[in-house]
């Protein structure tokens, strides 16, 4: 069973559309459990990044079959934890690198499968620092030609979501 975590961003919350529709993405593969978090009320990052750790540690979930999906802060988180437990996979969307505030600014991303979709209109997260990021580990990245919150493509991120998962959940053959 692999397990789908989505994380919302700095002003969102587990209701918003993206990660709504990446769990309805999630929902209809077999053996594909998402698992939508919530963090309204925890406002700082690292208390963020311990409460993901703390329930990924809570429920169990081997990292190996775990894939952490998020958008902006919830982007990082993904990449956050990854950094410090590699995961089967992360799908990042317009995630919170490059931020001063940020624990970790830029965390390196240990992923059997990875994938980013960004912004180049983006004036919350700047495509550079994300760039960066995939160019410096060879990550998949996508640049599209929306804002921060990636609204107008939501399509592409629904159907490159779905085609991810379907690659985390082909088992590796060159192992």
């Amino acid at each position: 069973m692999m397990t789908v975590y989505l994380s919302h961003g700095l002003e969102s919350g587990p209701g918003a559309l993206k990660t709504q529709a990446m769990k309805g993405v999630a929902q209809k593969l077999d053996d594909c459990e998402p698992v939508v978090m919530d963090y309204r009320g925890i406002a700082e990052p690292q208390q963020r990044l311990e409460y993901l750790l703390r329930v990924l540690a809570e429920r169990g979930d081997d990292p190996a079959q775990c894939v952490l999906a998020g958008s902006s802060l919830g982007g990082w988180l993904s990449a956050a934890v990854s950094a410090q437990q590699p995961v089967l996979g992360c799908f990042l969307l317009a995630p919170a690198l490059g931020l001063a505030d940020y624990p970790e600014t830029s965390p390196v991303i240990q992923a059997q499968h990875s994938h980013i979709i960004h912004g180049w209109r983006d004036d919350v997260v700047a495509p550079e620092p994300v760039i960066e990021r995939a160019r410096l580990q060879r990550l998949s990245l996508r640049m599209v030609d929306d804002d921060h919150r990636l609204h107008a493509s939501l399509e592409t991120i629904l159907c490159d979501f779905e085609r991810f998962l379907c690659q985390c959940a082909t088992p590796n053959h060159y192992d």
